[in-house]
């Protein structure tokens, strides 16, 4: 069994694929004609050339949508691929997860002949996010031990570059930040289902942040407090995009 098959359960509910994150992964993959999606969980940001996509949970292929690439169930770490069968590997915020990076890496890089790409997340600059600096530091510790340091990653993969991508206010995929200026969500237990630095924080150790959460809400006190954001169309919280090209 693996993580996502009891976290997963809500995610075609809560993890709709956020058109402008979308947009910016598109890009990335950008004349690659045929794409391997590892990690591909319901298949969010799943790009039309996909060819196939790789998942560990049974649960999470079981909620993808009807039309969707072909899906194997199997892990990073061993991609049932022939070497350079595509021309690019994707993996989308699921890099954290792997067990063994090293190895999930240089397997995305011996299937693609092109390009691999990896959106990710930088806790540095996460850590910082009002809901987890104010209220759930047992959350930010869950989120620091899951994080991949963004130089580790950048030292796998050669040739890499590295684009910001901002969290729009009104963010449709329900990760971790989506909900920075709409903080009644996070009150909601489908939503922290959803979201695996919560999910995998025992319950006990969020009540007292949560509680708290709620009640400045009803008084008004986080609203006060968090002004300055609340005219802000988007956000830095620390998601990253990282594109490599593969030397020939």
């Amino acid at each position: 069994m693996t993580v996502y098959d009891t976290t997963g359960r809500t995610y075609a509910t809560t993890r709709q694929p956020d058109p402008r994150i979308a947009a910016a992964i598109v890009a990335a993959l950008d004349g690659m004609e045929s794409i391997v999606n590892i990690g591909a969980g319901t298949g969010s940001y799943e790009p039309a050339g996909t060819v196939l996509a790789v998942e560990p949970s049974g649960v999470m292929i079981a909620q993808r949508p009807v039309g969707s690439a072909p899906a194997v169930r199997a892990t990073a770490e061993q991609l049932p691929v022939r070497t350079r069968a595509a021309d690019a590997a994707l993996a989308v915020l699921t890099v954290h997860h792997w067990t063994d990076l090293e190895r999930g890496i240089a397997e995305m890089i011996r299937i693609a002949r092109r390009r691999i790409v990896i959106l990710t997340w930088d806790h540095t600059v996460y850590r910082q996010f009002w809901l987890v600096r104010d209220y759930l530091p047992a959350a930010a510790d869950t989120d620091a031990r899951l994080a991949v340091p963004l130089d580790r990653l950048t030292a796998l993969t050669e040739n890499s570059e590295i684009q910001t991508i901002p969290v729009p206010h009104d963010c449709v995929d329900g990760f971790g930040g989506a909900f920075w200026r709409r903080p009644d969500a996070y009150l909601d237990e489908t939503v922290q289902a959803g979201m695996s630095m919560l999910a995998l924080t025992p319950k006990p150790l969020l009540q007292e942040g949560l509680s708290r959460l709620r009640s400045d809400l009803e008084t008004g006190t986080w609203t006060a407090r968090y002004a300055d954001i609340l005219d802000q169309p988007h956000l830095d919280l620390g998601y990253r995009l990282i594109t490599a090209d593969l030397a020939d």
